[in-house]
């Protein structure tokens, strides 16, 4: 656990150090749960961003994008269950005053559980080898049969707990299981009591006629409302989809792990319309499509998971998150929910105004049932970086710091380095920037020995190094080295376009899928 803290730590100081995220206000002591995304961040996230509407929208003709306001009209919020049921079960805990998500802390309970099974499953598969059954070990043995079976257990009576409200039994489950301050170790415990999360304002000139407002918790009612619009002026036919991106507010009682949850935060959104009677279908083909995307990336496949739901949402009646194994363990990355027709009924019955899809072969109308893929921007940020930062002992004995994002993500995709600010290299450096950055983003670095910036170059994340010397001058050729590897290269200066476009080009990456 030490470990795994000292590379959170790691993760959030590198992120700070080298321009990714700031602490907001941070001259005025910040605020709590809410970041700034620096320079070098903010092309990481845009890039996420990109490749991810790429593959949504561009990528399929049967799906479109829009981009919804972040104010609605109140009723939204009503019929989409947020005013009643946009809860979050919180309990404190007496002696150290810390508030906690009581789900959490008995998912993280359940989460030990099933690290236990898997150190038996990995110890059995290094006793036999390839002759290894893992599914007959999981069935058979009996500590793995115990530990999975409780965990089980656990979070079903949990789920039952909080559909039916009866948190007096969540509370008494967390002291049956004696789960205690992860901080202190205290097991004095609140009663559990539900906290509505979502963020009040007004609209209005005078405090008299004011209207109340929220600010939306979700980018999803924004697709729904505009369902009927996009379908006819779109001419959409059944199945077809609507993604979006976008802020989404939440007043998060209980906010840590840096940028994993926050009150301010970016959704990745796609809501997919179907026929009624079609949606497992749909349901599965997303799952299988999503994890595609996620694995696109190189992460590593060990990383990812999938986690059905045992508590399903009130609009749901089938749901699963994609977990990823971060620096805190393995949390949701992206959840896919099959939303049945809860979202577009409930906006027919409080707005009187129809949201139904005529279909011509069967001259009828209906109500379309709905597959909802859904994933945290900043979680994804999150997961990419967090994964990248990596230290290194090199064959010297030396260490280097490498952040190996994804080179389709890179913020600078290459960084032009003359090799001394002098003999006319640096102009010939510039003339490279001038003409790579029509296509690719590019930083010019002299300050220091070469060695020096390719570390702080490697530290950053950048792809590509180019150096520029005297051999230059003469033939035209360049030193390109590789960050991942430290490989260096002496290439034409006229071949750099291609080299760095076959590295970072979305359609090489995507076509991994």
């Amino acid at each position: 656990m030490a470990k795994q803290e000292d590379i959170f730590k790691n993760v959030v100081s590198h992120a700070k150090e080298y321009g990714y995220i700031f602490p907001s206000s941070e001259i005025y002591d910040g605020l709590s749960a809410v970041y700034d995304y620096a320079q070098n961040g903010v092309e990481l996230k845009k890039n996420i961003r990109e490749y991810w509407w790429k593959s949504m929208v561009q990528m399929h003709e049967n799906i479109v994008g829009i981009d919804a306001s972040i104010f609605m009209h109140p009723t939204t919020w009503k019929a989409s269950g947020h005013v009643d049921a946009f809860n979050d079960p919180l309990i404190d805990n007496k002696d150290s005053k810390k508030r906690y998500r009581a789900d959490v802390l008995i998912e993280d309970y359940c989460e030990k559980l099933w690290q236990k099974a898997q150190k038996e499953i990995e110890k059995a598969r290094g006793r036999f080898g390839e002759s290894f059954d893992e599914e007959q070990f999981i069935a058979t043995n009996g500590r793995v049969v115990e530990y999975l079976s409780k965990k089980k257990e656990i979070l079903e009576r949990m789920a039952h707990g909080l559909e039916t409200g009866d948190l007096a039994d969540v509370k008494l489950l967390i002291e049956e299981l004696g789960i205690a301050d992860p901080e202190t170790g205290s097991k004095n415990w609140t009663d559990v009591r539900q906290f509505n999360l979502m963020f009040g304002t007004k609209l209005g000139a005078s405090a008299d006629t004011a209207m109340d407002l929220y600010l939306r918790p979700e980018t999803a009612q924004g697709i729904f409302v505009n369902f009927l619009n996009v379908q006819k002026t779109g001419r959409m036919k059944i199945p077809f989809g609507i993604a979006q991106t976008g802020k989404a507010f939440r007043n998060e009682i209980v906010a840590r792990q840096f940028i994993f949850r926050m009150r301010e935060f970016e959704q990745m959104e796609m809501q997919f319309f179907v026929k009624p009677g079609e949606e497992m279908k749909y349901y599965e083909y997303w799952k299988e499509t999503r994890l595609k995307w996620h694995l696109s990336l190189g992460l590593g496949k060990e990383n990812y998971r999938f986690h059905d739901h045992e508590k399903l949402a009130h609009y749901a009646n089938a749901a699963s998150d994609i977990e990823f194994n971060f620096p805190f363990g393995f949390k949701e990355l992206e959840g896919i929910h099959s939303r049945t027709d809860f979202d577009l009924k409930a906006h027919e019955q409080f707005s009187g105004k129809k949201l139904q899809f005529f279909d011509n072969e069967t001259n009828s109308s209906y109500v379309p049932y709905v597959v909802e893929t859904s994933v945290g921007l900043d979680r994804m940020f999150l997961s990419v970086f967090s994964k990248a930062l990596q230290e290194e002992t090199l064959e010297d004995g030396s260490t280097r710091t490498v952040l190996k994002l994804p080179a389709v993500l890179a913020p600078t995709k290459a960084a032009v380095l003359p090799l001394v600010k002098k003999d006319g290299l640096p102009d010939v450096a510039r003339e490279i920037i001038e003409d790579l950055k029509w296509d690719f983003n590019v930083a010019y670095d002299e300050k220091d020995a070469v060695g020096r910036r390719y570390r702080r170059q490697d530290a950053l994340g950048t792809p590509f190094c180019i150096t520029v010397d005297h051999q230059t001058l003469e033939d035209k050729t360049v030193t390109i080295r590789h960050r991942d590897t430290m490989q260096q290269d002496r290439v034409a200066i006229s071949e750099l376009r291609n080299i760095i476009n076959d590295e970072v080009s979305m359609r090489n990456w995507l076509m991994k899928m």
